[in-house]
């Protein structure tokens, strides 16, 4: 048996931070899923669809005060302070973004929705679900190489963003003449490639709370 081995055994098991971790990437796909139905639906219905988004990224940002409220009230932590405060507030950017893109859908008056921007929100729709998949491994630290597999995944969706990004802005400023029109587009754009970055700003920290552990 390793030392790693020997001293889980003795580790009580977590009844704070990995709850508000499971609520909070669950509550991150949920907004992930609103926002790529919303750039899938008729104009007329995305009002609704914003509202909730903001719901949620709201809740988010209240798990997250809570993460960091339990960490000055809790000597015993399921794993470094330092990780979970950087994977709480990774999530929490995820969330910042992926609402900052409804806000400038429909600040902007976005009425017409490219592919590629139903495309990134396709690809960070996966990333989320899979920080659900890789937190739920890291509890109790039962499959770690499946979270080495998670984060790898992660990485790979994150070039995809970066591709689909790149290829986008190029035709924007190819295509477009509306001064106002490439503004908007590259605003959401970017809101939806940021959130793909914090998306693999988790896997890091997933990663390395794994790499910790085996």
């Amino acid at each position: 048996m390793s030392v790693n081995s020997f001293f889980k055994l003795f580790t009580p098991r977590d009844k704070t931070f990995f709850p508000l971790f499971e609520e909070s990437s669950k509550s991150l796909v949920e907004l992930a899923e609103l926002l790529h139905e919303c750039v899938n639906a008729p104009l007329e219905e995305r009002e609704d669809y914003f509202a909730q988004i903001a719901n949620l990224e709201s809740k988010i940002e209240f798990l997250t005060q809570k993460t960091n409220l339990e960490l000055g009230r809790n000597f015993i932590t399921p794993f470094d302070r330092e990780d979970i405060y950087s994977l709480i507030k990774a999530i929490d950017y995820v969330a910042d973004n992926l609402n900052g893109a409804a806000n400038r859908i429909k600040i902007y008056q976005v009425e017409k929705i490219t592919k590629s921007i139903r495309k990134i929100t396709a690809v960070n729709l996966e990333a989320c679900q899979l920080i659900v998949e890789g937190i739920d491994n890291i509890k109790d630290f039962k499959d770690l190489n499946r979270v080495f597999e998670i984060c790898e995944r992660i990485n790979k969706l994150e070039n995809k963003s970066d591709r689909i990004f790149d290829k986008a802005v190029q035709e924007i400023f190819e295509n477009e003449t509306d001064a106002k029109n490439i503004i908007k587009y590259k605003e959401v754009l970017s809101s939806l490639e940021s959130a793909t970055d914090k998306c693999k700003s988790v896997a890091n920290v997933l990663e390395a709370v794994a790499v910790k552990h085996s």
